[in-house]
C-alpha cells in the first residue's frame, strides 16, 4: 500500500501572505487602503518584521498590494478565492533572505580562496566585467546582467569547480524565484546600481592585493548591505527602523568574527 503524500508545511511568510490575502479578501482591508505597519503585522503574528517583509513582497508579486517606500503598503485589488496560480505561489518559492543568507556564507568564503587563487586572467575578466557595467549605468542599460556576470567569474577564480556549479545553482535559484525577481525591481535604479559596482570595486580591489581578508570582509559587507537595502523596502517607520532583525553570523576561517 502506497503512503500518502504529505504535503510540504508552509514557512512562515507563506502562512502569514495567505492569512493577510483572506483578510483582504473578506473585506477588511479595501481597495486603496494600507494595510498596518509592518511593526504591527509582526507583533500580531509573533514573527520578525524580516517575515512580514517576505509575506508583502509575495502579495506585491501577485498584484494584491503596492509597496511604496516611506509611505506604506496599499491594496491595489481583491484577489479571487480560488485563484490557483497564487496558491502554487504561496507554497512553493524559497524567500530572497533566505537565499541572501545563503549567499553571504558562501560568497564571502569564496572571495576570500579567490584571493589566492585567481589568476591574472581572472582579475582582467572581472575589470572588463567593472568597466561593462560603468558603460551600461551611464547609458541606463539593463539589458546585461553584469552583476550575475561578476559574481559566476569571482566563484570560477577559486579553480574549484565545485564552488562555481554551486554559485550557478544559486543564482539559477535565484533567477527562478518570483520573489527574488520581485525584489530585484526595487533596487534595480542608476544609484543602487552606482552603490553595488562602487562594493564590486572594492572586491577587485581586494583580489588584486592578494588580501585574504580583505576580500572575505567586502564581499561579506557588500552582501549585507544587499540585505539591508531588502530590509528598508517598504520600512514606513523609519525612526524605529530594526534592521537586525535578520541576523547575520560572519564567519571566517572557521571562526565568528
Amino acid at each position: 500500500m502506497e503512503k500518502a503524500v504529505t504535503p510540504p508545511e508552509k514557512k512562515p511568510y507563506q502562512e502569514i501572505g495567505e492569512d493577510l490575502r483572506s483578510q483582504i479578501i473578506q473585506g477588511q482591508y479595501p481597495v486603496g487602503s494600507r494595510l498596518p505597519p509592518e511593526r504591527n503585522i509582526a507583533e500580531k503574528y509573533g514573527v520578525s518584521r524580516t517575515i512580514v517583509r517576505e509575506a508583502l513582497l509575495m502579495l506585491e508579486l501577485q498584484g494584491i498590494v503596492d509597496i511604496r517606500q516611506g509611505s506604506g503598503v496599499y491594496v491595489m485589488r481583491v484577489p479571487q478565492e480560488n485563484d490557483g496560480d497564487e496558491e502554487q505561489l504561496l507554497n512553493s518559492d524559497v524567500g530572497p533572505f533566505e537565499i541572501l543568507q545563503a549567499r553571504q556564507l558562501l560568497e564571502s568564503n569564496i572571495a576570500a580562496f579567490a584571493a589566492k587563487m585567481a589568476t591574472r586572467a581572472d582579475i582582467d575578466n572581472l575589470r572588463r566585467i567593472i568597466e561593462q557595467e560603468q558603460h551600461a549605468i551611464a547609458s541606463n542599460d539593463t539589458r546585461q546582467d553584469n552583476s550575475k556576470m561578476f559574481h559566476l567569474v569571482l566563484a570560477g577564480a577559486t579553480q574549484n569547480q565545485m564552488m562555481l556549479a554551486t554559485v550557478e545553482r544559486i543564482w539559477l535559484q535565484m533567477d527562478s524565484s518570483p520573489l527574488w525577481q520581485q525584489f530585484n525591481v526595487h533596487i534595480a535604479s542608476r544609484a543602487y546600481r552606482l552603490k553595488w559596482l562602487g562594493e564590486r570595486q572594492a572586491i577587485l580591489a581586494a583580489l588584486r592585493r592578494r588580501d585574504v581578508m580583505g576580500a572575505w570582509q567586502a564581499m561579506w559587507q557588500h552582501l549585507e548591505n544587499v540585505k539591508n537595502s531588502m530590509l528598508e523596502l517598504s520600512d514606513a517607520d523609519a525612526p524605529d527602523f530594526d534592521g537586525f532583525l535578520f541576523e547575520s553570523v560572519p564567519i571566517f576561517q572557521g571562526k565568528l568574527m
